[in-house]
């Protein structure tokens, strides 16, 4: 199948439907009210940060932007509610003082996934920590209490339930381990750090099926819902 002009390359429009690594089905996290995002790493304080508070920030906006799976679909125009990442950032830099030295930034989310991206990428426009979808408040099936939202990234980057932010001074691989790749850029179809973008597409697009399925399954055996 084709994919529409506009649409990255290797990418087909779909649903924005749930998906995920398989072994993060089962998991179902339940945010309190009083959630809060741990802030670590390479910084002199390290802090708890309540949610309520980064979502109180000034720069609040609304973002129109795609999500483009790895496996090679895509959802178009999502209506994302939240705080720029650069906002959060510069907030968080009076708090913890991130040093010098630190150039990546990972999220970790309840479910126990993480993913990193280079901090430079982290503050580029329309990168968001979201909490509302189409006007509603993010639920668990969509990333409650926040979401990453990275558009120019694969949605292996995107995490979602974010409770921590860590400052690197290294890449660290995350869940997707070798299967993802440091930048994981859609315009640089940066599927994988191994191997061209193009050689994958073929192959994700044949093993969706079957990881969808799989996914699925999980989720359902553990408390029949779906987490997008």
């Amino acid at each position: 199948m084709r994919a529409a002009p506009h649409l990255p390359p290797g990418q087909i429009p779909a649903a924005h439907r749930p998906f995920g690594l398989p072994r993060f089905g089962p998991v179902v996290p339940r945010p309190s009210r009083g959630a809060v995002v741990t802030v670590t790493g390479a910084v002199r304080n390290p802090e708890q940060i309540p949610v309520a508070e980064l979502a109180a920030l000034p720069g609040r906006t609304d973002r129109s932007a795609d999500l483009h799976c790895v496996t090679t679909w895509s959802a178009l125009g999502l209506a994302w509610s939240g705080i720029p990442f650069a906002g959060v950032h510069a907030h968080l830099a009076e708090r913890v003082r991130p040093r010098p030295s630190a150039r990546w930034v990972r999220f970790t989310g309840l479910d126990g996934y993480t993913a990193t991206l280079r901090l430079d990428d982290a503050l580029a426009p329309g990168v968001l920590l979201a909490d509302a979808l189409d006007g509603a408040p993010l639920d668990t099936d969509r990333g409650a209490p926040l979401r990453l939202v990275a558009p120019a990234h694969y949605g292996y980057k995107n995490v979602k339930h974010v409770c921590a932010i860590e400052y690197r001074t290294a890449y660290d691989a995350g869940s997707a381990g070798w299967k993802g790749h440091p930048r994981g850029r859609v315009a640089f179809e940066e599927r994988s750090r191994y191997l061209p973008g193009r050689i994958w597409r073929p192959l994700w697009h044949a093993l969706l099926p079957a990881a969808d399925a799989a996914y699925t399954a999980a989720r359902t055996r553990t408390n029949g819902e779906g987490e997008a």
